[in-house]
C-alpha cells in the first residue's frame, strides 16, 4: 500500500507494524527484529525509540559488558542507506559500552556493503585532547616563533633591497602599470582620511598645548611647537600608521589572495620572480606616496592648528613669522626621510606577509591582521631608531 505525499510523483509506503522492534529477553540480552521496507520513511520515529531503550538497557546493571544484542534481519526486504545507518548506531552503543553485538540473517546481497563499513571504530574516531602546554613550552614555542619571523623578516629585506637594485639597473623592465594602480590606491585614494586625521590631530594638539602654556602665559608659542612637532613627528607617524591599516592590509591580502590560488607559484613555474613582479612595484609606489602623503598631512595639520590659535586671539600672521623663525629646511627634511622609510616598511611589511599566507580563506584575513600589527611596531622601531640617531647628530 501506498499514498502520495504533497506531490504526486514521491510515495511513501506504509507498513502496518513498524519496521523494528525491540524485545529485551532478560537484563543481559535484547534482541531487535527488523522487517518489511527499511528505509528512512519507514524508520522515522521507530529508530529514536529503540536506541532509547538500548541506552535504558545498557545502563542496567553494574558492568555493561555482558550485554549481547542481536539483530534479526532475516525478514527485510528492502535496505537503503538510512537501513545501515540504523545497524552502525546499534553496533556502536553496544561497543562504545563494551557490550555485544551480532547480526542474524542479512541477506547476502547487503553483506558487501555493510562489509565497506569496517571495523566501525574507524567511523566514529575517538577525540583527541590536546594535551595543555607547560608554560616553559609555550614560552619556547613563541620564541622559535619569533626567530623564524626574524630570519624570514632579514632573508626578505634582503632579496628586496637586490631586486630594488635590479630595478634601478633595468628601469624599463619594472611593471609601472600596478606601481602606477598602487601608488593611485595607496597614496590618492587615501587623501580623505590621511586629511581629515591630520586636521582633527591639529586642532587636538592645539587644544592641548594651549591648556598648559595659558598658565605660563606663553600661549603665543603653541603655534610654532606645534608645528615643529607636526613637521618633524605626528606627520609623518600618523600618515605612517593610516598606511599601515589601509595599504599594508590592502597589499597582504592581495598578494595572499593570490597566494592562495596558487598565482604564485604559477609565476615561479613560468620563470618570473615575484618579488620583482609583485613586490617590487608596490614598494616604490609606498616609496613615492608616503612623503607626498606626510607633507600634505603636515600642511593640514599645520593650518589647523592656525585656525585653532585664533580661538585664543593669536592671529595667522603671528602664528606664521612664529613658525618660520621654529621651522626650518632641515626639520622639514627629517620628516619627509623618516616618512620615507615609513613608507618602504609599510609597504615591505604588506606584501611579506601576504606571501607567507598559508592555505585556506581565513588565512587571508590572518595574513592582512599580521601585516597591519608588524607595521605599526616596526614603524615605532624606526622611529625610535631615528630619533636616537636626531639626538645624536642633531639633524
Amino acid at each position: 500500500m501506498s499514498i502520495s505525499d504533497a506531490s504526486p510523483s514521491v510515495t511513501r509506503p506504509i507498513n502496518l507494524a513498524p519496521v523494528a522492534s525491540w524485545t529485551q529477553v532478560n537484563n543481559m540480552t535484547a534482541k531487535v527484529v527488523m522487517s518489511g521496507h527499511v528505509n528512512v520513511y519507514t524508520l522515522e520515529g521507530v529508530w529514536t525509540q529503540i536506541r532509547q531503550e538500548q541506552d535504558a538497557w545498557l545502563a542496567t546493571g553494574v558492568s555493561s559488558q555482558n550485554h549481547s544484542l542481536t539483530l534479526d534481519a532475516s525478514q527485510v526486504t528492502s535496505l537503503d542507506g538510512s537501513g545501515f545507518a540504523f545497524l552502525i548506531d546499534l553496533e556502536q552503543a553496544q561497543l562504545k559500552a563494551g557490550a555485544h553485538f551480532a547480526i542474524d540473517g542479512l541477506d547476502t546481497r547487503y553483506q558487501p556493503l555493510l562489509r565497506e563499513f569496517e571495523p566501525i571504530a574507524n567511523l566514529f574516531p575517538v577525540p583527541v585532547i590536546k594535551p595543555k602546554r607547560s608554560f616553559v613550552v609555550s614560552t619556547g614555542m613563541a620564541t622559535d616563533n619569533f626567530l623564524k619571523d626574524g630570519a624570514g623578516l632579514i632573508t626578505f629585506t634582503g632579496h628586496l633591497a637586490s631586486d630594488l637594485f635590479w630595478s634601478i639597473r633595468n628601469i624599463r623592465q619594472v611593471r609601472w602599470s600596478d606601481f602606477v594602480n598602487a601608488a593611485v590606491e595607496a597614496g590618492i585614494n587615501a587623501l580623505p582620511i590621511v586629511g581629515l586625521v591630520a586636521f582633527l590631530i591639529g586642532v587636538i594638539l592645539s587644544f592641548q598645548a594651549a591648556i598648559g602654556m595659558k598658565q605660563f602665559g606663553a600661549v603665543s608659542f603653541v603655534g610654532p611647537l606645534a608645528a615643529l612637532g607636526i613637521v618633524r613627528e605626528m606627520g609623518p607617524l600618523i600618515t605612517a600608521i593610516l598606511l599601515a591599516g589601509r595599504s599594508s592590509a590592502a597589499f597582504a591580502a592581495e598578494i595572499g589572495t593570490m597566494t592562495v590560488n596558487s598565482e604564485v607559484d604559477a609565476l615561479i613555474t613560468g620563470g618570473l620572480s615575484p618579488m620583482r613582479f609583485l613586490v617590487v612595484p608596490r614598494v616604490l609606489a609606498g616609496v613615492l606616496v608616503a612623503p607626498i602623503l606626510t607633507l600634505y598631512a603636515d600642511i593640514v595639520s599645520i593650518g589647523a592648528s592656525m585656525v585653532t590659535m585664533l580661538a585664543y586671539g593669536i592671529p595667522f600672521s603671528n602664528f606664521y613669522n612664529g613658525m618660520l623663525n621654529a621651522v626650518d629646511l632641515e626639520d622639514i627634511g627629517s620628516g619627509l626621510i623618516k616618512a620615507t622609510l615609513f613608507g618602504i616598511v609599510v609597504s615591505a611589511v604588506g606584501c611579506l606577509r601576504g606571501m607567507q599566507t598559508g592555505d585556506g580563506a581565513a588565512a587571508v584575513g590572518i595574513s592582512a591582521t599580521r601585516a597591519v600589527v608588524s607595521s605599526i611596531v616596526l614603524i615605532v622601531l624606526v622611529d625610535g631608531i631615528f630619533a636616537y640617531i636626531s639626538y645624536k647628530t642633531g639633524f
